[in-house]
């Protein structure tokens, strides 16, 4: 046995010289390869490589051809990498027996699909991390010991052997000898002064405060340090981009404050753990347990930083009317309430600064609602909706909950005692000294007062051309509204941007020579020539009654918001009969089911098919991010599902050719790697034609109405929506949306 522990000294010594003798793990892998295999007495090595980008491994270095490249995630999905995520080396006697691998880990799995793609099969492993300076560079991996199966003596031989890699090509596999290094050679520090500020700070937390502080690097120069250093992305502190993620996990907050670790997620709710020292495997592994998910990435931050995810302030983000100072000094009152069950007052200043962040940072990133949703015995959730989609921003402790809700109620002038009935107000902040408006909903809920925010639109009108109509449509519309008396509705769900198309139309209208009269609830886009009326139901200013005096005011255009009633769409009828154009809008699914509502509620069917001029439906989908957008060859299957949803009989129109070019979004920074950003409307323009005015006067249904209708012109919401597809707008996943298929 001696005598084999000289052998084998002898080999690693010869290793050594030889690594010594080249300049990279490529030039000297030829001669390593024979040694390495003789010293294990091993079929197949590979040398794993981290890589700090993808973070995962790659093979480069390795026994047979058959395969280029070998990649795989570190994650107990494979063996070399759980043995990258733990850092421990690992013996396997038997790959194929999932007894064996479960004991080491529930979700342990053996790659095998390497050996079904050549006549090669895995019987044993031994798998070591390469490490330096306690930082994960790779993985070094033997397979099939000729005589037995790999043994204790052989693992601490591995060990040394990869020691011995660590250290020699250290630079060529990635990484610094400590974390801060890389800012020696970034000349943002001296290689003395950084040596004296190691010694008299112990803790990582304080030399990153310090380098900040007193030598005045820049946070982004120290996290550039740390990923070279630890070999993963630095991520930064990016709130519009990332926040807490959700999960059944039992991470206690304290124990992630503790050890400087942030769960994070995207806009597309991909999880990222972040740490301050992301080569504490131990950690790694247990958060990794806690929290139950298949695949997440790991990430280093600052400390500051992750603490400013776990809503605490950070030293060196100090500032007044920050989220995570407000959220900070509202968990140490939390803290002084102890057992006492009076609640923090609305008027308290962490409470009036939270709620006016949460407004300020809804502006901010441009989200058209914000959601405050009370939890029976959890904190409140604070979610927004940002192009259509609600993501979780931050949560509020339950102690606070109450007095958030004041505060707001306070600011939207609504009865503050009144918890049992939803209540409807209005508020307004300024922002970079413009006013912004706010529509404020109360829902009582079983586990307290909801509040829905819905940030109106500031500033003028959108212009007509803006809208991204087709040009059929654009053209028709133009005609319509030309007419001197008629009535014209926009259609569609909550949200879908029909106050937004009537006021474009307006715009569009607005000359010296016309007298505009609106009636809205609430007035959220004002322009300069219009007559604008806030319609207040509570006082008995409703709609009906607005359009009866407008009458007398003698207008040539009528807006009224909202068709909510048959008083309104009654005297919306005999308006434009009498000589007014009248727009309006309804909530209906599309333009030819509008027809068969408004008879439904009592409209008389010649007066209503001779006053209207057209029906407007429409919606708003996701456009592609323009700043990763990229073309592709549609597969027969989208080229199939595109004719089927536009219709065989029309599908000429499209001019499709079996090299379709469509676009999607790669995702990237800008759209918070969800592949889009911003939102369009598609449309359904009905003309009211004299076959389709026949229909009418027979109240034929829905279908009938829609094929005659189609029969004039009208291309459906789905229709519309392709051509936005083929135009390069939008993808097919968002008209599947509207159309409900998968």
């Amino acid at each position: 046995m001696d005598m084999n522990k000289e052998q084998n000294k002898i080999i690693l010594s010869q290793i050594d010289n030889l690594l010594e003798q080249h300049n990279s793990l490529l030039d000297a892998y030829q001669k390593l390869e024979p040694l390495v295999l003789g010293l294990f007495d091993a079929e197949r090595m590979s040398i794993f490589q981290r890589r700090r980008q993808h973070l995962d491994l790659v093979a480069r270095f390795k026994t047979g051809d058959e395969i280029r490249e070998i990649k795989v995630a570190i994650s107990p999905q494979s063996i070399a990498g759980f043995v990258a995520l733990s850092q421990q080396p690992l013996i396997i006697s038997d790959v194929n027996d999932a007894g064996e691998l479960k004991q080491i880990h529930p979700r342990l799995k053996f790659e095998n699909k390497f050996d079904k793609t050549s006549s090669f099969t895995t019987h044993d492993i031994l798998c070591v991390p390469i490490l330096n300076a306690g930082v994960l560079l790779g993985v070094v991996q033997f397979i099939n010991k000729k005589q037995g199966t790999f043994n204790d003596n052989d693992l601490g031989i591995a060990n040394d052997l990869a020691a011995l890699l660590g250290n020699k090509f250290r630079f060529e596999l990635g990484g610094t000898k400590q974390p801060f290094q890389y800012l020696v050679h970034r000349n943002q520090i001296s290689e003395s002064a950084l040596e004296q500020l190691m010694s008299s700070s112990k803790e990582h937390k304080q030399i990153v405060q310090r380098l900040i502080s007193e030598h005045r690097i820049p946070e982004n120069e120290i996290g550039q340090a740390l990923s070279v250093h630890y070999q993963v992305p630095y991520l930064a502190y990016l709130p519009d981009k990332y926040h807490l993620f959700q999960s059944e996990s039992r991470l206690n907050l304290s124990y992630l404050k503790r050890n400087l670790v942030a769960v994070i997620a995207d806009a597309a709710e991909s999880p990222f753990v972040v740490m301050a020292e992301p080569n504490n495997a131990a950690l790694l592994m247990e958060v990794e347990r806690a929290l139950g998910i298949e695949s997440y990435e790991i990430s280093v931050g600052l400390p500051d930083d992750i603490l400013q995810y776990l809503g605490e302030a950070g030293a060196s983000h100090k500032g007044p009317g920050e989220m995570d100072d407000i959220l900070d000094e509202i968990s140490t009152s939390t803290d002084d309430l102890d057992e006492q069950t009076d609640e923090l007052s609305d008027d308290a200043p962490a409470v009036v600064r939270l709620v006016s962040r949460i407004l300020h940072d809804a502006k901010r990133m441009d989200a058209s609602d914000i959601h405050i949703d009370a939890e029976k015995g959890a904190p409140t959730r604070v979610r927004m909706r940002v192009d259509g989609v609600c993501r979780d921003i931050t949560q509020i402790p339950a102690s606070h909950h109450s007095a958030v809700i004041a505060r707001i109620k306070i600011m939207a002038n609504l009865n503050i005692a009144e918890k049992r009935i939803p209540q409807d107000g209005k508020l307004a902040f300024r922002m970079q000294g413009k006013s912004v408006e706010v529509r404020v909903a109360t829902i009582p809920t079983v586990a307290g007062e909801g509040v829905v925010m819905r940030i109106l639109a500031a500033g003028g009108a959108m212009p007509m051309d803006k809208l991204n109509m087709s040009p059929r449509n654009m053209e028709m519309l133009k005609t319509m509204v030309k007419k001197p008396h008629g009535i014209l509705l926009v259609v569609g769900p909550t949200g879908s941007g029909k106050t937004t198309t009537l006021h474009a139309v307006l715009g569009y209208l607005n000359t010296p020579e016309k007298k505009i009269w609106t009636a809205e609830d609430p007035v959220e886009i004002t322009q300069p020539g219009l007559q604008q009326v806030q319609v207040s139901p509570k006082i008995g200013f409703t709609f009906a009654s607005a359009l009866r005096a407008f009458l007398r005011a003698d207008p040539d255009i009528i807006l009224i918001g909202e068709m909510r009633d048959k008083e309104t769409a009654h005297a919306g009828i005999e308006a434009s009969l009498t000589g007014h154009l009248v727009l309006s809008t309804l909530h209906t699914n599309s333009a030819p089911e509008t027809i068969t509502r408004l008879l439904d509620l009592g409209l008389d069917p010649v007066n209503f098919s001779d006053a209207c001029v057209g029906i407007l439906a429409q919606r708003l989908i996701r456009t592609i991010c323009k700043n990763c957008k990229e073309p592709y060859q549609a597969n027969q299957s989208e080229i199939e599902f595109i004719k089927r949803q536009y219709g065989e009989a029309l599908s000429h129109e499209l001019n499709i050719t079996p090299e379709l070019t469509l676009y999607k979004g790669k995702g990237c920074d800008s759209c918070g790697g969800t592949g889009y950003k911003g939102r369009t409307g598609v449309h359904e323009l009905l003309s009211m034609t004299p076959e389709l005015r026949a229909l009418v006067y027979k109240e034929a249904s829905v279908s009938g109405l829609k094929a005659q209708s189609t029969q004039d012109g009208m291309r459906t919401l789905i229709q519309d929506g392709i051509y936005k597809v083929l135009k390069g707008d939008t993808d097919i996943a968002q008209v599947q949306i509207i159309s409900g298929t998968e």
